[in-house]
C-alpha cells in the first residue's frame, strides 16, 4: 500500500480489517440440547463484545439499548473457538449502532466460519448514569 491510498474501514465480515473484541472457547456447560452452544450463550457473548466496543467509542461507560438484528448463520459446536469481530457502523448524539460477526474455528487454528451476525445500539451513559453526547 503506498502513502497515498486509504486504509479500508473496518468490516466485520473481514478479520482482517474489523476490530477484534472478544475471543472463547466454548464448554460442555454451554450446550443446548442439540449438541450445538445454546444461542442465549451466544447473544451474551455478543453483548460483551458490543460493551467493549461501545465503551471504546464512547470513551467511557456505555449500555446496550437494543439489538436491532440479530440472525444466526450456522452452529457453533462446543469445543469451538468463538470469535467476535465489530465495527462502529454509525453514530448519533449518544447513541451508537455497532455491527458484529461471530466466527468459529478448531483451537488448533484452521479456517474459520461465520456462525452470528448482529447490530446493537448502545448508548454512552454520564457517571450518574444518564445518556451523554458521544465525543
Amino acid at each position: 500500500m503506498d502513502e497515498t491510498s486509504e486504509q479500508a474501514a473496518p468490516n466485520p465480515r473481514d478479520p482482517e480489517t474489523a476490530l477484534p473484541l472478544l475471543r472463547t472457547l466454548t464448554l460442555p456447560s454451554d450446550a443446548n440440547l442439540n449438541g450445538g452452544v445454546f444461542g442465549g450463550w451466544i447473544m451474551a457473548e455478543l453483548d460483551k463484545a458490543a460493551g467493549l466496543l461501545g465503551m471504546r467509542r464512547a470513551q467511557g461507560p456505555c449500555t446496550t439499548v437494543a439489538v436491532e438484528n440479530l440472525r444466526f448463520v450456522a452452529a457453533l459446536r462446543v469445543g469451538e473457538e468463538f470469535s467476535v469481530y465489530g465495527e462502529v457502523e454509525s453514530v448519533g448524539r449518544s447513541s451508537m449502532r455497532l455491527r458484529l460477526e461471530g466466527f468459529a474455528a478448531a483451537p488448533t487454528g484452521g479456517g474459520r466460519r461465520s456462525v452470528v451476525e448482529a447490530l446493537f445500539v448502545s448508548v454512552a451513559l454520564d457517571l450518574a448514569g444518564r445518556p451523554k453526547t458521544l465525543p
